[in-house]
């Protein structure tokens, strides 16, 4: 239309005109360039970017171009590729994009080839060894997170963390996620929650999550940085990587005591639902149960064993058992003691015979030192069997204490049934029957009524 003598256009027939100028003028093109932010929807379109050190071009792929991508292209970020199509508007949008439909294989973009050699150049160092991955916490009570204060991804992962773990103690490092300097304080805030890292700190942590939103390989690239991979690997709180989405790798993730593919899935990591500790818990309370149940039913069966137990049932006959070893050792001490007696008088009597060939001058020296030899020899005789007497004396009074005829002289008495057998209650009677009492004194027959 026309106001004023002039051409006004609308928004839709601008974008129009591009786009068929566009069309007729440049038409179909070839173009080199790095593939970014390649993503592949469930249709089977791949949408990405094309660029260059100064500009970057939309473009897009459908499925039904496939057989135009020569073999051996990667279709993946950092790839150069020369693609040949149509250069079109998006009217939607209002944005140009390229229509691909041949493909070729350049080799590795610049951004992918900085990638690989760090990659390879921390692997040769070390830090991505799997004997320096650290264990998570069983329990984390305090959760670290460094990300953007800003967007989904932080407000994901508190939601996560809420649901999985009421009360759970969170501590946001506040950080950006891309451009320039944000791998500076990516590292700087890992290495913060390290140095106040214990009971008394003010920023103290169990665990660390380090991570932001999906997108290209340039929006990543702040985590694939040598500052943010070094200060992951080396923090001593374990850390989990949560940069991107599951398809999306970058130095943090090789570096991070483990990988979470999105921020949600971190949190989920992170902690042990409070629903699981308690049922976990009740397992144990339960196996602790059973264990105890079972050592319960071990020892009574113990006590039921030791009541059926002969000794038990006839606690006289351990007595008198015992009696007989006293009985036996008193002989054997007795025996003992007379064969040291016999010994040394034969001894003696040797002696004596040897002296009587010594001259004559030395026999009363002799004799006295024999007579005194002899008095040394039966005053310990003596006194070894006094030893050996009291200790006789010493084990009588320990039968007369355990003989049940003691218990009998402090006034109790033994009943026996017409078999013998101890009476140990009225049960065991019935009317008629005859039992023998045995007092300290002597016993009584008696006839049951």
């Amino acid at each position: 239309m026309e106001i004023a003598g002039r051409r006004v256009y609308s928004i839709s027939e601008l974008t129009r005109l591009i786009k068929q100028t566009l069309e007729d003028e440049v038409g179909r093109v070839w173009v080199e360039g790095e593939i970014s932010n390649f993503k592949v929807y469930s249709s089977g379109h791949a949408y990405f970017s094309l660029k260059d050190a100064g500009a970057q071009l939309n473009a897009v792929l459908f499925a039904g171009s496939r057989s135009g991508v020569a073999a051996g292209t990667r279709l993946e970020d950092g790839q150069r590729v020369r693609a040949y199509g149509e250069i079109t508007v998006f009217e939607g949008r209002g944005q140009y994009q390229l229509i691909v439909r041949k493909i070729e294989p350049l080799g590795t973009g610049d951004l992918m080839q900085r990638f690989l050699e760090l990659k390879r150049k921390l692997e040769a160092e070390g830090l991505f060894d799997a004997a320096r991955k650290q264990p998570l916490p069983v329990l984390s009570q305090r959760i670290g997170i460094v990300t953007s204060p800003t967007g989904a991804v932080i407000h994901d992962m508190v939601t996560v963390l809420g649901r999985r773990f009421p009360n759970l103690h969170i501590r946001l490092a506040p950080v950006r996620v891309q451009g320039a300097g944000a791998a500076q304080e990516i590292a700087a805030a890992v290495r913060l929650f390290n140095r106040t890292c214990g009971p008394d700190s003010v920023w103290p942590a169990d665990l660390l999550i380090v991570g932001r939103g999906g997108g290209s390989l340039e929006d990543l690239w702040a985590f694939n940085e040598e500052c943010v991979a070094r200060a992951v690997a080396e923090s001593a709180i374990p850390v989990i990587s949560a940069v991107g989405h599951d398809t999306d790798v970058s130095l943090c993730d090789f570096a991070a005591d483990l990988r979470a593919p999105t921020p949600s899935a971190a949190a989920e990591m992170a902690v042990t639902t409070k629903q699981e500790w308690e049922q976990l818990l009740a397992q144990h309370m339960r196996a602790l149960r059973q264990a105890l149940l079972r050592q319960v039913t071990a020892l009574r069966m113990r006590v039921v064993t030791a009541r059926s137990s002969r000794f038990f049932q006839q606690p006289l006959l351990l007595v008198e058992r015992r009696a007989q070893q006293v009985d036996t050792l008193a002989m054997r001490m007795g025996h003992a003691a007379a064969l040291r007696v016999r010994e040394g008088r034969q001894r003696t009597e040797h002696a004596h015979g040897r002296l009587r060939v010594v001259r004559e001058g030395l026999m009363h020296l002799t004799r006295a030192r024999i007579d005194d030899n002899a008095r040394r020899l039966e005053r310990a005789c003596r006194l070894r069997l006094e030893r050996l007497q009291a200790d006789v004396a010493g084990n009588a009074r320990q039968i007369d204490l355990l003989s049940p005829l003691a218990v009998l002289d402090r006034g109790y008495s033994l009943t026996r049934g017409p078999d013998g057998r101890l009476v140990r209650s009225v049960r065991d009677l019935a009317s008629g029957t005859e039992i023998s009492t045995q007092l300290k004194d002597g016993s009584v027959a008696s006839i049951v009524r």
